[in-house]
């Protein structure tokens, strides 16, 4: 991984690759190159960022109008220009760019060493060149038959763009487990990781299925799967405007998307609430709403904050529809021997809806049981849309920034609409006390823009633990994931070390990390735990620490102990992960920002991590 981009058509190549990486890179890289095809292929590629790359073509030759471009996350081999994509096959026949994995790389490289090919770099790419090449010229095939041939030997991941130096104007695109989406258009054809590159250009799209295999040249497209069989390509049109990944007037993408929370959280619920507050309809649910309702139990599949979501949905649902309900890491859940129910409902939930984990955890609970399973996820099109039996969008918008906040909130939305309308169909919630709940969620918005007038504030707070090294975050309750997902934003972006702990855990082990030095930061909402989060911060300050709460506006007691208090509207208990997640979203910002750290693109982090 981690970002493609491709044209073939009549326009100039070159911007078109440049300015599709540059909106790739929210996607987490470590080395750039493009490849342009004219009469001779012309490659760029280097360590380092996409101006980096620029400055290295400064003066080269830029012509054509077919061209591949990669941003890099490196798996195989250290991030340097010579292990930076794109790879070319030792003769110079074909030249590609890949996302994802070969897992029998090793096996497929000792093969071909045997046969007499050498390998420049450390990766598994140049090694799926190189087997593209062989079969080519040993068994004098088409370029398309030699990609397919070539990728039925390999084990792995794949997102793949092709070109062969023999059949000039064409490009060969490949999908398995990682996402591709091919624009459509006027005797033109643009393919990217995501649709980010392609929106200017079109809003017609084909999002490639598993083991598919896609043949363009400026005015010809054909589509078919590793058997050779034809396909007719599914056109859909993507709503996306080049609105949604400007940052505006916002230094980051990511204070930016802290402060669209608000307005995504509207889209979520708009048209999914009745104007009297007495109905939540999810249409995406519909038809399998009998099974959530007679299910066993509820398994939540998901990974990092989409995991905290998950884990805020446990207490939603456990409460108020009486369901038992388990939270796996899906990279943890397909690896042991789970026991899966014909009338248990999966729920897994990834903001992009690629996550590698999350994809493979889904497909053994299929091949196992006859379980139901619903996706939450924010990109339609996307493979877990595609390969669960129904589910809801999130409605965020596109999130560029790499430490996820609106995909969050707006994923809690969705979980706690689940848990309402469940909750009442099974009668565990009454008429009335749905009513009150469901207008509590659509408050929820305005007192969210209530919390962001007084980021400056929240910024002043933050400025005092700007050098400490660790953190320790405390929630109890439904707002213990909220503790783990404020630890994770500071470790995400500052590099600072902080954990996430229930707050009656602390004085089980990380009471005793507590000195002058450490800050905790409390979430002390007043809730049924209310005097006993009091005693927990009683404790941090018999010991030196240093406490910051979060606290509902109004509240007199902790404002007496805690070295900073920051106020948030009062509401219905569970919806106040909603609302406390936000300063710890601004405070992990901020600390970032006066850090000097790369908040948009966190050091190693990729945004979709659609490799195991």
């Amino acid at each position: 991984m981690c970002g493609i981009v491709a044209y073939v058509g009549e326009r100039t190549a070159y911007p078109i690759l440049i300015k599709g990486l540059k909106r790739l890179e929210y996607r987490g890289y470590d080395s750039a190159g493009i490849a342009l095809m004219n009469e001779q292929t012309h490659l760029y590629k280097c360590k380092g960022k996409v101006k980096d790359l620029e400055g290295l073509v400064k003066g080269q030759e830029i012509s054509g109008s077919i061209g591949i471009g990669h941003t890099r996350w490196a798996t195989h081999g250290e991030p340097n220009d010579t292990n930076a994509h794109p790879h070319q096959s030792e003769n110079g026949k074909f030249i590609l760019v890949h996302n994802g994995i070969i897992e029998n790389y090793s096996h497929l490289k000792k093969e071909l060493t045997n046969r007499g090919y050498s390998f420049k770099s450390e990766t598994d790419t140049e090694v799926l060149a190189n087997l593209i090449e062989n079969i080519y010229l040993e068994q004098e095939v088409s370029a398309e038959l030699a990609v397919r041939l070539a990728l039925t030997k390999v084990v792995g991941a794949y997102g793949l763009v092709i070109y062969c130096a023999d059949e000039p104007g064409r490009l060969i695109a490949a999908r398995k487990g990682s996402p591709l989406v091919i624009g459509i258009g006027e005797n033109e054809y643009f393919m990217a990781s995501d649709a980010t590159p392609i929106i200017e250009y079109t809003d017609q799209v084909v999002f490639l299925n598993d083991e598919e295999v896609a043949v363009m040249d400026h005015d010809h497209f054909d589509l078919k799967n590793l058997k050779n069989d034809i396909k007719t390509p599914q056109v859909q049109k993507i709503e996306l405007s080049i609105e949604q990944i400007d940052k505006g007037d916002y230094e980051h993408f990511m204070l930016k998307e802290i402060h669209d929370q608000p307005t995504s959280i509207e889209d979520t619920f708009r048209g999914r609430i009745s104007m009297d507050h007495s109905k939540i309809f999810l249409g995406g649910i519909f038809d399998v709403l009998p099974k959530l309702i007679e299910a066993r139990r509820i398994i939540i599949l998901a990974c990092g904050t989409s995991w905290h979501a998950g884990l805020v949905s446990e207490y939603l649902f456990e409460e108020y529809a009486r369901v038992p309900v388990e939270v796996e890491y899906a990279s943890e859940f397909r690896y042991r021997k789970p026991l899966i129910y014909d009338d248990d409902v999966v729920i897994a939930i990834s903001q992009s809806g690629e996550t590698a984990d999350t994809l493979a955890a889904i497909r053994m609970v299929r091949e196992q049981s006859e379980a139901t399973i619903l996706g939450i996820c924010n990109v339609a099109g996307s493979s877990i849309s595609r390969e669960t039996d129904a589910g809801v969008y999130t409605h965020a918008g596109i999130e560029i920034g790499v430490a996820s906040t609106k995909a969050f909130t707006a994923q809690i939305t969705v979980l706690t609409m689940m848990a309402f309308l469940l909750g009442h169909r099974k009668k565990h919630i009454a008429d009335s006390d749905y009513v009150q709940m469901v207008k509590a969620l659509t408050q929820v918005p305005e007192k969210m823009r209530e919390i962001l007038k007084h980021e400056g504030f929240i910024k002043d707070v933050a400025n005092k633990y700007t050098n400490v090294t660790n953190a320790l975050y405390l929630g109890r309750g439904v707002l213990y994931p909220v503790a783990l997902e404020g630890a994770l934003k500071l470790k995400e972006i500052s590099y600072i070390h902080a954990e996430g702990y229930p707050a009656a855990e602390m004085k089980h082990g990380p009471i005793a990390l507590i000195d002058e030095n450490m800050p905790v930061f409390v979430l002390a909402i007043k809730d049924d735990s209310y005097e006993k989060i009091i005693s927990n911060i009683q404790e941090v300050k018999a010991r030196n620490g240093k406490v910051v709460a979060i606290v509902t506006e109004g509240e007199k007691t902790i404002r007496k102990i805690a070295d900073d208090v920051i106020e948030i509207p009062g509401c219905h208990r569970a919806l106040s992960p909603l609302l406390a997640v936000v300063p710890l979203q601004i405070i992990s910002y901020q600390i970032a920002v006066m850090r000097g750290c790369n908040v948009d693109q966190p050091r190693n982090l990729a945004k979709s991590v659609t490799v195991e």
